[in-house]
Order: C-alpha cells, then sequence, then structure tokens
C-alpha cells in the first residue's frame, strides 16, 4: 500500500466531509449575500439526504438521479414556505427558520415506516466518491461567483445594504429573496445527499440545532464578504476538533477559544482582505 493510499484510509472521510461542510457553509453564505438570516439549513440537508437514502435504498434508483431529487426537494420546499417566511426579517426570520428546521426533524421521527425514525436509516450505499464531491464543490463554486457577477448579484448586494432603497430602484425584492433561499436550499440538499451516501447512517438527531448553528458558525468565522470566508470558515471548523484530538479533556477549552478569539480580533471573519490591509496600513502609519 503506498503513502497516498495509507493516508486516504485513514483520512478519506475526513477530507470528504470537508467538501460537504464547505457546500453547507456555501448554501447559508447564499442567504446571507441577500440580507436574511436563516437558520432551515440544516432542514434542508434532512430532506436531501432522507430523500436521496430513500430512494437509493429503498427504490433502487441510480445515485446521479437521487442527487438531483437531494437538489430539488428542498428547493421546491424552499419555495413554498418562502412566500410567507421571507416577508419577516432579521431574527424573526432566523426563528421562523430554525422552527422550520424543527419541524423537519420531528416528521422524520414520525415517518417511521419510510425514515426509521428514531433509529434513522442504515445501510445506506456508501456510493460518494472523492470525484462527486470534487465536482459538486467546483460547480456551486463557480455558480455562485458567475450570479454574484451577475444582475441577480448585484441585487442581492443591494437589497442587502438597504432593502426600502432596492424596492424604490425596481427591484423585486420578494422574488430575490425567494430565488437566494431556494438556491440555497438546493446546495444543502446536495450536500446531504452526498454526506448520505458517504456515512452509511444517518438519524434525525443529526439535523437538529446543533446543526443549524453550525452551519451558520462556519460562514460568520470565515467571513461573508467572498466565496472563499465560508469555505475557509467551514475547514476551520471541521479540523480544529482533529488538529487538537491530542488534547483530549482539554480539547473543547482550546477549540472554544480560539474560537473566540478569531471573533474578537477578526469581527468580520478570518477572509477579509480589506481589513487586513487596513491593518498593516495603520501598523505603517503608526511606525512612520
Amino acid at each position: 500500500m503506498t503513502g497516498f493510499e495509507t493516508f486516504w484510509a485513514i483520512h478519506g472521510n475526513l477530507v470528504l466531509t470537508l467538501g460537504t461542510n464547505a457546500l453547507l457553509a456555501l448554501s447559508i453564505w447564499v442567504t446571507l449575500s441577500c440580507g436574511m438570516l436563516t437558520m432551515a439549513n440544516a432542514g434542508f440537508m434532512a430532506l436531501g439526504a432522507y430523500s436521496s437514502s430513500i430512494l437509493t435504498t429503498q427504490y433502487n434508483v441510480a445515485y446521479p438521479l437521487a442527487l438531483l431529487v437531494a437538489c430539488g426537494v428542498p428547493a421546491v420546499v424552499a419555495g413554498i414556505i418562502g412566500r410567507r417566511t421571507l416577508r419577516i426579517s432579521g431574527v424573526y426570520l432566523a426563528m421562523a427558520t430554525l422552527a422550520f428546521g424543527e419541524v423537519v426533524r420531528i416528521a422524520i421521527l414520525n415517518a417511521e415506516p419510510l425514515t426509521g425514525g428514531a433509529l434513522g436509516l442504515n445501510s445506506i450505499p456508501q456510493l460518494t466518491q472523492w470525484w462527486h464531491v470534487v465536482l459538486a464543490l467546483a460547480a456551486v463554486i463557480v455558480l455562485l461567483q458567475s450570479m454574484r457577477r451577475s444582475r441577480v448579484g448585484r441585487a442581492f448586494e443591494a437589497i442587502r445594504e438597504d432593502e426600502t432603497a432596492a424596492g424604490l430602484m425596481g427591484i423585486n425584492v420578494q422574488a430575490h429573496k425567494s430565488t437566494a433561499f431556494m438556491i440555497g436550499a438546493a446546495i444543502a440538499g446536495l450536500a446531504g445527499g452526498l454526506n448520505a451516501h458517504l456515512t452509511f447512517f444517518i438519524g434525525p438527531n443529526e439535523y437538529g440545532f446543533d446543526r443549524g448553528v453550525e452551519i451558520l458558525a462556519m460562514a460568520i468565522l470565515g467571513g461573508v464578504s467572498s466565496i472563499i470566508g465560508p469555505i475557509l470558515g467551514s475547514a476551520t471548523l471541521t479540523l480544529l476538533p482533529e488538529v487538537l484530538r491530542g488534547m483530549n479533556d482539554y480539547r473543547l477549552i482550546v477549540n472554544g477559544l480560539i474560537l473566540v478569539a478569531v471573533v474578537l480580533f477578526l469581527p468580520k471573519g478570518m477572509w477579509n482582505p480589506r481589513g487586513i490591509q487596513q491593518f498593516f496600513a495603520r501598523r505603517k502609519g503608526g511606525a512612520a
């Protein structure tokens, strides 16, 4: 066995988890870029994971088609609930979308014949390969980067800066919010489908409040000023527990201290080139 094969046998799942977590961080970055604080991404991830897993395990549906369904089901649900939910904003929107995530989790718990209930779904075929994750992440990055430079992306930015002014400029605020919400839901569902066919088992408790907060933390920690920020934040939160594994009982304390330090000294996230330039400019000016 070569060195790479040995590395992949030990760390392969971790590497693929980096990719799926990056997708989750990007899924919430889309709504944040449109000025919406939503917490439904864990629920959308659950919809993608369960819908694709049920298709492959119980109906022998081809994996590519199952992944398309994993994207489509959350997007359709987001379009339906977004008609009413997106009329509110701020913390009220966060609470409403968080409640939706809990509704999804409870629905999965009670649909035992189909979802396995509290016991979850077992024996999911491990169909996710490294190139599936790489291709999905690359496609999403290209899509979001292209969208950001387009008229839609500029409309998102205008809505985030001032929703009222954007409306007066002729931008259809509700339609653009709904679009961002549906795109984010589709990406979260894709991450759920890929992850489900990587881990062999899924359960409803994987998609609760903790996962929703974790997804938001990935984007905020990395910074939402660019696409690189959420990817960096997701990598940090995924790798920190592994890097600190040797600290045993002190691991969670050190993990928390590092995150607090990042929030205090980098309030706009880890990836903020403009802030770094300003910092060094101030240092240079002070030295002069």
